[in-house]
C-alpha cells in the first residue's frame, strides 16, 4: 500500500511526500483507515513504528474538511494527553509537519513553565490541543480551555500515564469531554488497568496492533557482557573509548544512577548528560536538544524520560542496568536500528541481574551475542574469572575482541 491509497487530502499528501513518505508502516496502514471512518481505536505498537502520525495524519484530513480555509473563531477540536513534555513537543511538531499546507493551528501545553504564552495562544484560539495532563487540568480549571467542541480525544502512551500517576487524572480529563468525540487509545502495552480504561471511555473500539512486544528489531545487534556490577563504569567508558563510539543512548534503573553515570564519564573527559524525572523541564529538553544536535556524545536516561526520545538513526543503545521488566528491554533497544538503519544494543548483566536477562530471553528469544572476553568479567571469591550458567550449553563464535591483550585473543561469542 502506498500513502497516496488512503484517500487523504492533497495538501497532506503533499506534506507527507516532502518528508519522504510513500509506504506506511503497519500501525499506519492500519489505523489511518480506522481514524479516518470516525472509529474508536485502540493502537498496541511498540516505539518507532511511526505511531504518532498514524493518528496525527487522519486527523488533519478530518479537520482540514471541517474548518478548511475558514477564518472563523478557532476552537478546541482535537486533545492529545501525553505524559511528558518531550513527548508533547514531538507530537506538536508531528502535527506541525503534516498539517503545513493546511489552515490548522495547533499549541503545545505542558508544566515547568510560565502558563503566560500558553494562555495567550488558547485565547488567540487553536484547533489542536497537545497536552500534559496536569497543566492541561490546571488551565482548565482557570477557564482558559473549552474541550465542549472536541471531535478527537487522543490518550497517548497510556500506558506510561499509568506508570507516572496520571491515571486518575486522565479520567478526569475524559469526563470534561462531550459523550459524541472519537477516542483513540495508544500504548506500548495493555496491562489490565490500560484495558479497563478502555473498556470505560471507548465505543465498540476497533484493536490494531503490530509489532508485538516480544520481538525485537532485526537490524538490530545485541551484545550482552557479564560485568561485576561495581566495574560496569570502567567498561562502559573502555567500550566506548576502544570501540570509538558516539551518540549513545545508555539506560539506567534510576535517577541516582542517571546522575552517578554522568559524573564518572565526565571525569573521563566525555560529553555526557543525564534525563530523568528529577530534572527540570528546561534542564530535560535542553539535555535532548544538545543530544540531538549532537553537542552531547552520550545521553543517560530512565525509561520514564526516555519516551520523549526519538531519533531516527541512533546507532547505540546500552543498558547500564537490566531491567526488571522485559518488554521495557525490548522498548528500549527498539530505540535504535529505526527506518531500515542499523543499530547496536549493549547489555551489561550483573550477577544479581541474571534472572532479569534469563526472563528477557525466554520473552524475546533473540539471538544476542555474549562477550566473553573482556576486562570485567564475573568473579568467584578468589577473584577468578567466570561465566554465568545461563551460558553453558550454547554454540560458540568469535567475536573481535575491544580489548587489547597479549596474545591479540579475539572474543569469543555465545548465542543466546
Amino acid at each position: 500500500m502506498l500513502f497516496e491509497d488512503l484517500s487523504l487530502s492533497k495538501s497532506i499528501q503533499r506534506a507527507v511526500f516532502e518528508e519522504g513518505y510513500t509506504n506506511p508502516t503497519p500501525i499506519q496502514e492500519q489505523a489511518i483507515p480506522v481514524i479516518l471512518a470516525g472509529q474508536d481505536l485502540i493502537g498496541c505498537a511498540q516505539t518507532g513504528t511511526g505511531k504518532t502520525a498514524a493518528f496525527a495524519i487522519p486527523i488533519i484530513h478530518n479537520l482540514h474538511r471541517i474548518v478548511g480555509s475558514s477564518k472563523k473563531e478557532k476552537l478546541i477540536r482535537t486533545l492529545v494527553v501525553t505524559p511528558t513534555r518531550e513527548l508533547a513537543i514531538q507530537i506538536g511538531e508531528s502535527f506541525d509537519t503534516y498539517g503545513k499546507y493546511t489552515n490548522l493551528r495547533q499549541l503545545t501545553v505542558f508544566g515547568g513553565v510560565s502558563q503566560i504564552p500558553q494562555v495567550d495562544q488558547l485565547k488567540k484560539g487553536v484547533d489542536i490541543l497537545i497536552a500534559t495532563p496536569g497543566r492541561l487540568l490546571d488551565l482548565h480549571k482557570q477557564g482558559f480551555i473549552d474541550l465542549n467542541h472536541l471531535h478527537h480525544l487522543v490518550l497517548d502512551e497510556a500506558d506510561q500515564m499509568l506508570d507516572m500517576g496520571f491515571i486518575n487524572d486522565v479520567k478526569k480529563i475524559i469526563k470534561l469531554t462531550p459523550n459524541n468525540r472519537q477516542t483513540l487509545l495508544f500504548s506500548a502495552t495493555m496491562p489490565i488497568a490500560i484495558r479497563e480504561l478502555a473498556e470505560m471511555f471507548l465505543t465498540d473500539p476497533e484493536t490494531v496492533q503490530v509489532s508485538p512486544v516480544s520481538s525485537t528489531i532485526d537490524t538490530v545487534d545485541q551484545r550482552i557482557y557479564f560485568v561485576e556490577k561495581s566495574d560496569k563504569r570502567q567498561l562502559l567508558y573502555h567500550i566506548i573509548r576502544n570501540e570509538k563510539l558516539s551518540n549513545i543512548l545508555v539506560f539506567s534503573r534510576t535517577k541516582h544512577g542517571a546522575d552517578n553515570v554522568v559524573k564518572a564519564l565526565r571525569k573521563q573527559g566525555l560529553s555526557a548528560e543525564a534525563i530523568h524525572g528529577d530534572k527540570s523541564q528546561n534542564a530535560r529538553q535542553r539535555a535532548l536538544d544538545n543530544f540531538k544536535n549532537k553537542e552531547t556524545n552520550i545521553l543517560v536516561a530512565t525509561d520514564i524520560a526516555a519516551r520523549g526520545i526519538d531519533i531516527e538513526q541512533l546507532p547505540f543503545v546500552i543498558n547500564f542496568d537490566l531491567p526488571n521488566i522485559p518488554e521495557t528491554y525490548v522498548h528500549r533497544i527498539g530505540r535504535t536500528g529505526r527506518a531500515g538503519n542499523g543499530g547496536i544494543a549493549i547489555s551489561f548483566c550483573g550477577k544479581d541481574e541474571e534472572p532479569y536477562w534469563k526472563d528477557i530471553i525466554k520473552l524475546t528469544k533473540a539471538k544476542v551475542t555474549t562477550i566473553e572476553e573482556h576486562p570485567y568479567p564475573w568473579k568467584n571469591n578468589a577473584g577468578e574469572p567466570i561465566q554465568p550458567e545461563s551460558n553453558s550449553n550454547r554454540s560458540a563464535g568469535r567475536h573481535k575482541s575491544s580489548r587489547k591483550s597479549d596474545n591479540s585473543k579475539k572474543n569469543k561469542k555465545r548465542w543466546y
